[in-house]
């Protein structure tokens, strides 16, 4: 069975809403963490969770739950309700938001599947959509579980996880939706210009994992000078925890190096990438899709380094992770237009 063109760019549409609902997860998580709201639900509640506290009694047993984490008793000690109120809203948000996302990834599917309108091998990937969203979903408990018991923040193993798997969740169904509403064109890039393209792309995914491990330690409020870190290009203390490889993952002046040296990498790499594109026998839409982003990685890190100068305010700080997310996009978007299109 072969899906008409007008089914196959319903198919795209919803898988490009999808998509788009996660990157405004993707940026709103990123805010709640910023703000430190990520903490105020201790409870995951997956149907009654789904409306927020209608009563003053429902308000104070909330906050009587709050009240008993790491985070109220070592940080937030002495909060009022109305404190409370100010971060739980975010995360409520925040939550609400991914219920929304699972109901868009499974409703319209079940849809298309009742009316016969996913072709037959395009079925277990298109079912895969939702399946991914509901696991990281529960993923994304088990890392707010970790700031529940002994430390008031969230592991930045299972933070980095819940991250990047949203990234790579992202990037699964705007493949898909590329697939979907591709055109064929005479162009055949070499083959080692699309290896090429795949190298890049896997670069910029990199980088968003490490921004991860960037949140999680909370190093992006360490070493708030640019370019060098307080003084030196090599920081102190970078390897001063044992044993070695925690120093990749845990050390603060570790993380942020090797976070900073990625994007060292890729202010080389990109320009390099879009020179070959443009000097290559590829597509209009291929060579635009390369200036689109070389001209976003200078977004990027302008973005990078006025976060990290200004100490990461919750504004620049959410800038800066739909930047990485835009720049994973245009990335993802430039390796397609080098392929020779398939249906799937």
């Amino acid at each position: 069975m072969t899906t008409p063109t007008s089914h196959r760019k319903q198919i795209a549409v919803w898988l490009l809403i999808v998509a788009a609902m996660i990157f405004l997860m993707v940026v709103l998580g990123g805010t709640t963490r910023l703000t430190r709201s990520g903490l105020s639900i201790v409870e995951w509640r997956l149907f009654e969770g789904t409306l927020p506290p209608l009563t003053e009694a429902h308000w104070q047993e909330l906050f009587e739950l709050y009240k008993k984490t790491p985070e109220y008793q070592k940080i937030n000690v002495g909060m009022d309700l109305a404190g409370f109120e100010k971060i739980f809203w975010l995360e409520y948000l925040h939550r609400l938001w991914g219920r929304l996302i699972f109901f868009m990834a499974l409703v319209p599917l079940a849809w298309f599947l009742w009316r016969g309108r996913i072709e037959k091998q395009l079925i277990p990937r298109m079912v895969a959509v939702p399946l991914l969203v509901a696991l990281n979903g529960v993923l994304g408990w088990f890392m707010v579980a970790s700031g529940l018991v002994d430390m008031p923040r969230v592991s930045p193993y299972r933070l980095t996880a819940h991250l990047g798997l949203a990234a790579a969740i992202y990037a699964y169904i705007l493949w898909m939706a590329l697939n979907l509403v591709s055109e064929r064109t005479p162009a055949n890039p070499p083959p080692g210009l699309r290896h090429f393209g795949h190298a890049v792309t896997a670069l910029v995914f990199l980088m968003i994992f490490s921004g991860g491990f960037v949140a999680g330690t909370k190093a992006g409020f360490a070493f708030n000078t640019f370019p060098l870190m307080n003084g030196r290009f090599i920081p102190e203390g970078m390897y001063a925890m044992q044993p070695f490889w925690i120093n990749l993952f845990e050390n603060i002046a570790t993380v942020q190096f090797n976070h900073r040296l990625l994007a060292y990498l890729l202010c080389i790499v990109i320009p390099l990438f879009w020179w070959q594109v443009m000097r290559a026998d590829v597509s209009y839409r291929a060579r635009r899709a390369a200036q689109l982003l070389l001209g976003w990685l200078a977004v990027q890190v302008a973005l990078g380094i006025a976060t990290l100068v200004h100490v990461v305010p919750v504004s620049l700080g959410a800038l800066h992770q739909a930047g990485a997310l835009v720049l994973f996009s245009l990335a993802l978007y430039t390796l397609h237009t080098l392929r020779r299109p398939r249906i799937a």
